[in-house]
């Protein structure tokens, strides 16, 4: 980069110096002269002797013109010479900066510095990870223990209305016996009454049998003796 830059050296512009254009232009100006003496020279005697006047104000003119060229072509010179030694400079510059910094970075202590920084940044991400997964495990234990407690309260409720559902029907089965005890209590009894009043209607049959049997016997009694009376009445 170094050996490319070039700067604009002022021997390209010899064949431009003031004095060749000077020379060049000098060179019309007899010739304007000598057609103004041709043409003016039917003209009065005033006009003659403007003539020579006007051909050095011509030629001033001329000089004017040209040394502001040179100037400006001076000045267009040293802004290209002053970009290209900017140029230069800056790219020089950036040499420098980056062999610097290529230096510096190849060096021991900005390799230690790079290995402590990774090192450190690792250690940061560890230690971020580890806090991350203890946020995470705290979060899962305290979501395991929401639906434990959760779960617990479903079971209690449930025991309690099984419970309380158990009670129900341990109820209607006591009201139930009691109702079936009550009955066969009252069937117990009206068993007992039918076997009284049977045993009665029994015993009232059989005291009437009995008594029909006494009275039978009476008149069968009488009877027997009846015929022993006019018996012995008919033997005396």
């Amino acid at each position: 980069m170094r050996r490319k830059s070039r700067s604009i050296s002022p021997r390209h512009y010899k064949s431009r110096s003031p004095s060749a254009r000077r020379h060049k232009s000098r060179s019309p100006t007899p010739k304007r002269y000598k057609r103004q003496r041709s043409t003016s020279s039917s003209l009065s005697p005033t006009h003659k002797s403007s003539s020579p006047n006007l051909g050095s104000i011509d030629c001033k003119n001329a000089c004017e013109e040209l040394k502001k060229e040179e100037e400006e072509r001076k000045r267009r010179q040293q802004e290209a010479k002053l970009k290209l030694i900017e140029e230069e400079t800056a790219k020089r510059v950036e040499e420098a900066i980056l062999k610097k910094v290529e230096e510096r970075l190849n060096s021991d202590e900005i390799k230690q510095e790079i290995q402590k920084r990774l090192e450190e940044g690792r250690r940061r991400l560890n230690d971020e990870v580890a806090i991350q997964l203890e946020k995470e495990k705290e979060t899962a234990l305290l979501e395991a223990r929401q639906k434990e407690e959760q779960a617990r309260k479903e079971k209690e409720e449930l025991e309690k209305m099984l419970e309380e559902n158990r009670k129900r029907v341990e109820e209607a089965q006591r009201r139930e016996a009691l109702e079936q005890q009550r009955r066969e209590e009252e069937r117990y009894r009206e068993l007992e009454e039918l076997q009284r009043q049977k045993e009665e209607a029994m015993k009232r049959k059989k005291q009437q049998e009995e008594e029909e049997r006494l009275n039978q016997m009476k008149l069968l009694g009488k009877n027997k003796l009846r015929p022993k009376l006019s018996f012995a009445l008919g033997s005396k």
